[in-house]
């Protein structure tokens, strides 16, 4: 896995505001995706995680700086790197762009709780090798 990772998304009508542009809070669901893309290019889906290994992950902490607007039908590029790795979370650093401009920036801290009890755990083994690998490039 890449310590940076790259996925693209396009500006929907439904992502927009009144005045056409992107919605300052679509960001969030955009980079959010990215890191759901980003687990599922290294071969974890968020279900089996879930499933198998009884984890979730879930965000603790999100700032965002918004540098331009996007507007319909923009296509964004959307990047992650992991900024810091824990036993139970990772902070993650994203951007979204459109064009070589900087749209937005983010620093997104997850932690990974147990399904049941959603009281914090360590990241699963197989999770946290790929992290580990992504995070030393």
């Amino acid at each position: 896995m890449p310590a940076a990772f790259d996925w693209t998304v396009r500006v929907y009508y439904e992502d927009t505001d009144a005045g056409g542009i992107v919605y300052y809070a679509n960001y969030l669901k955009f980079f959010e995706r990215a890191r759901t893309e980003w687990l599922r290019a290294a071969g974890a889906s968020q279900e089996r995680l879930k499933e198998e290994d009884g984890a979730l992950f879930v965000v603790k902490s999100a700032a965002v700086e918004y540098h331009a607007p996007a507007k319909l039908d923009d296509v964004l590029n959307l990047t992650l790197r992991i900024e810091k790795l824990g036993r139970a979370s990772v902070e993650f650093v994203q951007e979204a762009w459109c064009a070589n401009v900087l749209l937005a920036s983010a620093r997104v801290k997850t932690g990974c709780v147990d399904r049941t009890t959603l009281r914090p755990r360590a990241l699963p083994d197989s999770v946290a090798q790929v992290m580990r690998a992504a995070h030393s490039e």
